[in-house]
């Protein structure tokens, strides 16, 4: 089988870069011819990268009558649309599976794919084909206010980047892909990583108004092996901003002093939550980890807390948890709780109340060690068998060939 990917980079900038390239390495290794589509990027020597196009960026600088100049390629990009119809045309794809395309190669790649009459796979790991700000969440709280196609929400919010500019281009992108309506008429499957982001899905654009189905993302469970231990304190490691509830965790804490948290992470709100924690008795905050370094301090944990405010869809701070053998206390938010409660691998809390919070951080840490090991063993596991090469594989195949038939 010929198949295309398409995503907004090539090189490596962050987990949705991972997901893509695991995705072609796997399908490589099955013996399937793969074909990768991009923007150019300086000094890119791969294969077919003649093809890639340039595009513009929607945050560059200039004036704003130089900015609202690129608006045009950054809602639907004519340039790489026939950059792509080139693409398809030489590399003759059986199918195409499409990751992060919005902004920089736009959704016109996939009229691209239409009129060649090759099939499409859409994998979405965040919310933008429903929310211009990707997230479903402004100004500390869970919004919905484009549902119905409302978009100039995106505007009155400014809720894009806190910025006018971006705020309006975002609106705009979205009116016009719902007037072209070129993500369900040129999609032929959607596939999500948790049934949470299916369900909104569905709430917004209509029940059974798409075909739905779901692959997870790849994950090495072996590379993030932790040798198995029952530490004492609570640990929190990721980004330091407001959605994640950091600050949430913190209250917690304050309530629970008998219990040590340790807080590992770097970000926007980091010096205003050092400032908190200096009151705290029982809060260390010991900035970015990575490699060896972070598989400490998960070694050193009694569990490992993710307490986001916003719905996150599939967050690799749980799949690390687990492959340290380390179980996970996770707030009722997006697609954490499917992950969580897939087996005895650890709670759920509400996300916004630290008192709830501050109560099953003392049951967790009153549990005897023994039953703590046996819930890290069972995460390891499960981690291990659910997001394996085999296991990613059978699932691509499945949604390929049903595609295909």
């Amino acid at each position: 089988m010929r198949v295309l990917l398409a995503h907004n980079f090539y090189t490596v900038q962050g987990g949705a870069e991972v997901f893509v390239q695991e995705v072609a390495r796997i399908l490589k290794e099955n013996g399937h011819n793969v074909a990768q589509f991009s923007p150019a990027e300086k000094g890119l020597d791969v294969e077919w990268a003649e093809h890639f196009p340039p595009v513009a960026d929607y945050k560059g600088s200039g004036s704003l009558l130089k900015r609202a100049a690129r608006l045009p390629q950054i809602v639907y990009n004519r340039a790489a649309k026939a950059a792509f119809a080139q693409m398809i045309a030489c590399f003759r794809p059986d199918i195409i599976h499409a990751f992060a395309i919005y902004v920089r190669l736009t959704p016109a790649i996939l009229d691209a794919a239409r009129e060649a009459g090759v099939p499409v796979v859409l994998s979405c790991n965040d919310y933008k084909h429903l929310c211009p700000n990707y997230k479903l969440f402004y100004s500390g709280r869970i919004c919905m206010e484009c549902k119905g196609g409302r978009f100039h929400r995106a505007f009155a919010n400014r809720c894009c980047h806190d910025s006018v500019v971006v705020s309006t281009a975002s609106m705009i992108e979205g009116y016009v892909h719902n007037w072209l309506n070129i993500w369900r008429k040129n999609v032929d499957v959607f596939c999500f990583a948790s049934q949470f982001m299916a369900e909104q899905t569905e709430a917004f654009w209509g029940h059974g108004s798409v075909k739905i189905d779901y692959l997870r993302n790849p994950f090495n469970a072996e590379a993030n092996y932790v040798t198995p231990n029952v530490g004492d304190y609570m640990l929190y490691f990721g980004r330091i901003i407001d959605e994640k509830g950091v600050d949430v965790l913190i209250e917690a804490a304050a309530r629970t002093p008998e219990i040590p948290v340790v807080v590992v992470g770097d970000g926007p709100d980091r010096a205003a939550l050092e400032a908190r924690a200096t009151e705290l008795v029982n809060v260390r905050v010991v900035g970015p980890a990575w490699g060896n370094a972070l598989h400490g301090w998960l070694k050193g944990a009694r569990a490992v807390v993710v307490p986001s405010i916003w719905h996150e869809n599939f967050p690799y701070v749980i799949l690390q948890a687990f492959a340290a053998s380390t179980p996970v206390i996770a707030s009722n938010r997006g697609g954490m709780p499917e992950l969580v409660q897939a087996g005895p691998h650890g709670w759920i809390y509400e996300a916004t109340d630290p008192g709830v919070l501050a109560a099953q951080m003392r049951a967790v840490a009153a549990l005897p060690a023994a039953e703590i090991a046996r819930m890290g063993e069972t995460a390891r596991a499960y981690t291990a068998a659910e997001f394996s090469d085999p296991a990613i594989y059978a699932r691509l195949k499945e949604i390929y060939a049903e595609v295909l038939a």
